[in-house]
């Protein structure tokens, strides 16, 4: 019987299966770095002005605002990197040199940023920057706070006019937006101001208005320029003690930025004071309510009020309502769809191809020792456990930059399980007759490995890959969280519009993606059986 499966390791075979086996890895991983670099489009010569905003909607509008105003006078247009997070990202995103400006607010700077116990002025607030490497400028020209809100039906029966009068109601239930449950001017403060005695649950904020409008929750945080407020019929309560800052729009900018294009902040500087609150309501409501992109706005915002101010009209508010809506074809054939699919393809072919790299040797490694094994693949299991936005905002914390690095570290730390776990049982699958058929024939341990072994596993260890593909290309989604690109890019905006079109827009090329993975795979896994059939 050995003699009978040793003969099955004959000269042929011996070198075919090492060869087959060196050969599908070599494709699979030049296959992933293939997509990753034609994916990545070549980078543009010279300085580019990079403008970040933040996951909603009056931010996506500024940035888009900022952006055609500095594009005429650039040699290329403006980068605007949309949706990058809540405060703290897009700050760490300023300050690692990932963006160069971004739209904020006076009351977050001093407060939220700054650390300081009460409201600054600009003054003091560039003062305090300038270490830093900051500075504030171009005030817009509105305010737009936080406050409490609530259905005015509800609000009358109960006869609730105040923030104070909100407190003597315990019974009432609080839905608040993450951010503002953790910022330092934000919940803590106003609840020990107000004594509020509730636990408030935490709500993205662009879901907040359909949780009160099902009255699923009583009362929500709202920014004071947010075109639902009238829409849903809301009473926004009176901070009766004054614990809001004002928060009015600036820009929050690099200092070297007016150095490096001169002409630019230059037009941008013409936004000074041109956005009242009522103009910005109106564009808001344009994206929530009528569906219209963030770029349209911005064009349509700023070419009237050039043909306003000819006019000698300073009042101009953008308020054209051509170009309303977009339906859901276009949204999912959009013009953004090639540049999705390039960022997706290379979030996901670099972290499996790095993945690949890393545990299928690992795997081998530990695979004779089995204690050692059970102990690696225990800890790359544990990664599994790890919530995805929790692990990004690990990992933004170690590297201090945002984008595509801590997407890719994340994504790759979740494939290494599938690979590294199908590679040890692939190994364990073969059998101790081929093993021992192996050690007759005079092979070392590591020819047994390469020309046995692994071989034999390689049908297993593909369709590790193959699982980790799958799983990269549906967690990549998460990395637009952090302006890492891909279809999450879509998602994460139809979540600030509450456009579930937009968000079903990133999830089918998400999905269509997945399925052209899985076919690819069963070509090589075909190809895979093909030849160990000849054989």
């Amino acid at each position: 019987m050995l003699q009978r499966r040793a003969d099955t390791l004959g000269p042929m075979q011996s070198s075919r299966r090492p060869r087959l086996f060196a050969l599908v890895l070599i494709g699979l991983a030049g296959l992933l770095a293939a997509a990753a670099l034609l994916a990545t489009p070549a980078k543009a010569q010279g300085q580019t002005l990079s403008i970040g905003s933040k996951r909603f909607t009056e931010s996506y509008i500024l940035a888009e605002l900022l952006a055609q105003t500095a594009s005429p006078a650039l040699p290329q247009p403006a980068v605007v990197k949309q949706g990058l997070g809540n405060t703290a990202i897009v700050y760490e995103a300023l300050r690692s040199g990932a963006i160069d400006l971004y739209a904020e607010y006076t009351g977050t700077i001093a407060l939220e940023i700054l650390k300081s116990p009460q409201a600054m002025s600009t003054e003091a607030m560039n003062a305090a920057l300038a270490p830093l490497g900051l500075g504030v400028a171009i005030p817009f020209g509105f305010n737009d706070g936080y406050a409490l809100a609530m259905r005015a039906a509800d609000a009358d029966r109960l006869g609730l006019r105040t923030l104070s009068d909100l407190a003597r109601h315990p019974e009432l239930k609080l839905g608040l937006s993450n951010e503002f449950i953790g910022r330092a001017d934000g919940w803590p403060g106003l609840a020990a101001r107000y004594g509020f005695k509730v636990q408030p649950i935490g709500l993205d904020h662009g879901l907040a208005y359909d949780a009160i409008a099902a009255r699923q929750v009583d009362v929500i945080d709202i920014y004071t320029t947010d075109a639902k407020i009238d829409h849903l019929g809301l009473r926004v309560l009176e901070d009766d003690l004054h614990y809001f800052p004002l928060y009015d729009a600036v820009v929050l900018y690099r200092l070297d930025v007016p150095q490096r294009f001169p002409k630019a902040w230059a037009a941008m500087q013409t936004l000074q004071g041109r956005i009242d609150e009522k103009a910005m309501i109106g564009m808001n409501a344009r994206a929530e309510l009528q569906g219209v992109s963030f770029d349209v706005i911005a064009h349509d915002f700023l070419a009237q009020s050039a043909a306003n101010a000819k006019a000698g009209d300073t009042g101009a508010t953008g308020q054209k309502t051509d170009n309303a809506s977009r339906g859901f074809v276009a949204k999912l054939l959009g013009g953004d769809l090639g540049r999705l699919t390039r960022e997706h393809l290379t979030l996901v072919g670099l972290s499996v191809g790095l993945a690949i790299l890393i545990a299928v040797p690992l795997g081998i490694l530990v695979f004779p020792h089995a204690r050692l094994r059970a102990v690696v693949l225990g800890l790359t299991g544990l990664l599994q456990t790890i919530p995805s936005l929790a692990m990004l905002a690990v990992l933004i914390s170690l590297t201090g930059v945002i984008g595509i690095v801590p997407a890719l570290i994340a994504l790759t730390l979740y494939s290494l399980l599938p690979i590294m776990r199908n590679t040890v049982t692939g190994l364990s699958g073969v059998s101790t007759e081929l093993r021992q058929a192996g050690t007759a024939l005079g092979m070392t341990s590591g020819q047994s490995m390469r020309l046995v072994l692994l071989p034999l596993a390689l049908p297993t260890l593909v369709a590790g890959i193959r699982t980790a593909t799958t799983i990269a290309i549906g967690t990549a989604t998460i990395a637009a969280f952090i302006g890492a690109g891909g279809y999450g890019e879509r998602i994460v905006t139809g979540l600030a519009l509450n456009d579930r079109g937009l968000m079903v827009a990133g999830a089918v090329p998400a999905a269509v993606l997945a399925l052209l993975s899985e076919a690819l795979f069963e070509l090589i896994e075909y190809a895979i059986r093909r030849s160990r059939n000849f054989t």
